[in-house]
């Protein structure tokens, strides 16, 4: 024993729990100090299936005491693996629990941001359909809105609706951007994709739309602009449906229903709808689409959100004015560790954290690299017991007192 580790002994006070208390204090982000007031006892991980643990505890931050509920994740157990939690279309909305029982996950918490309100355009119903891009078991589901149509806090400089959180086939979290490769091809000619599965389309483009969109309403597709979600609705939208490769039927309007397996909906707005008014029934069209990752990995797992942390580093421009309850993961160890962070909503801690302080918290735990997700009212993380097979329980107080269905939500799954 060190002469300093006896004198820290003398005073009373652990060596580890000291250095673990000045850690967090020193975690400073954007001149925000985030301090953690924890008990020992809180600090410790609880077992809740093999390679998946749970933790409590309390952070002192600028609007006051919050509390954080994390799960911890170790993708080097081959066991273990993280999916989206989703209500098998991009538009509809669940609680988080429910798609956790529905699935058979054993932990998880919300997803991405979401189509939750369009008092803008009257009416036009909220789709429920999130905004950045979706991958579940390999398979493309959505792309990403527009920038400007996003829902959610406004992202750090230099990045977009593409960005996304997920598992590439190595086993691995990380943090990427998925863009859109998608075109039809008529007559000869092939033409871009402006979106596929998406509550809101680029001006001037053509989306395309599938049995993974679920029955609500299209018209939404052709609803704001580039440069502003309240923007009106564009008048000349026009689709086409397409059946094993031919045109079946057209309309002036987008519509909604379900979408047969096997059959495209295209939608145009502006000058894609002009192009869609030159096929005719009985013509062959071909429709094609995949999401390409910058990093050039391939995902199993992927979901949209607001890159936070990056190589240790908060991003710059994190907001250190608005708190809020709020949801993240964190990614540490390479990618083989993941920390699915959840705050409380009950009255004591509604108070929250800022974006910078949800970093700070992040790169507390351990992670580099830390991701955003919906917060407020959607903020949930749900657990099964230790140790045990029933259904997953609500672990935090969701803010608006009962869970809200929300769009999508990271799982954990374990075999």
């Amino acid at each position: 024993m060190t002469r300093r580790q006896k004198r820290s002994r003398a005073a009373g006070t652990p060596p580890r729990r000291k250095c673990r208390a000045l850690f967090v204090a020193l975690a400073v982000v954007a001149g925000a100090t985030l301090a953690g007031t924890a008990p020992a006892d809180a600090a410790t991980w609880t077992g809740v299936a093999p390679g998946v643990t749970y933790r409590q505890y309390d952070l002192v931050a600028a609007a006051g005491t919050a509390r954080a509920h994390v799960l911890g994740v170790d993708l080097a157990d081959s066991r273990v693996r993280l999916g989206l939690l989703y209500p098998g279309a991009m538009a509809a909305r669940a609680t988080v629990s429910s798609l956790a029982g529905r699935q058979k996950a054993v932990a998880g918490v919300n997803g991405d941001f979401f189509d939750i309100t369009e008092a803008q355009h009257p009416g036009v119903a909220a789709t429920g359909a999130s905004v950045g891009p979706a991958v579940a078991g390999g398979r493309a589901l959505k792309g990403a809105v527009p920038d400007a149509q996003r829902f959610g806090p406004a992202p750090p400089r230099g990045t977009d609706t593409r960005a996304v959180v997920g598992v590439g086939a190595d086993g691995r979290a990380r943090l990427d951007s998925l863009t859109l490769d998608g075109w039809y091809t008529a007559a000869g000619r092939r033409m871009p994709l402006g979106g596929v599965n998406q509550y809101a389309l680029p001006e001037n483009s053509v989306g395309a739309y599938t049995a993974d969109w679920g029955s609500v309403s299209r018209r939404r597709a052709a609803c704001g602009s580039d440069t502003a979600r309240a923007a009106p609705c564009s008048t000349g939208a026009y689709e086409v449906t397409v059946r094993r490769g031919r045109v079946v039927s057209a309309s002036v309007t987008p519509g909604s229903g379900a979408i047969a397996a096997g059959s495209t909906v295209l939608v145009g707005r502006e000058a894609g709808a002009q192009r869609l008014r030159r096929l005719i029934v009985g013509q062959r069209v071909a429709v094609r689409y995949a999401l390409r990752s910058a990093s050039g990995s391939a995902y199993g797992f992927a979901v949209g959100g607001i890159p936070v942390l990056s190589g240790g580093r908060p991003l710059a421009g994190l907001d250190t004015s608005v708190s809020a309850v709020r949801t993240a993961v964190g990614i540490g160890d390479g990618g083989r560790r993941v920390f699915l962070f959840a705050l409380d909503g009950a009255a004591r801690y509604r108070r929250g954290l800022t974006i910078a302080e949800v970093a700070a918290a992040l790169r507390g735990l351990g992670a580099t690299e830390g991701f955003g997700l919906d917060g407020g009212g959607s903020s949930t993380l749900v657990a099964r017991p230790p140790g045990a097979a029933a259904r997953v329980t609500v672990r935090n107080h969701p803010s608006d007192g009962a869970e809200r269905p929300v769009a999508n939500g990271v799982g954990v799954f374990v075999s």
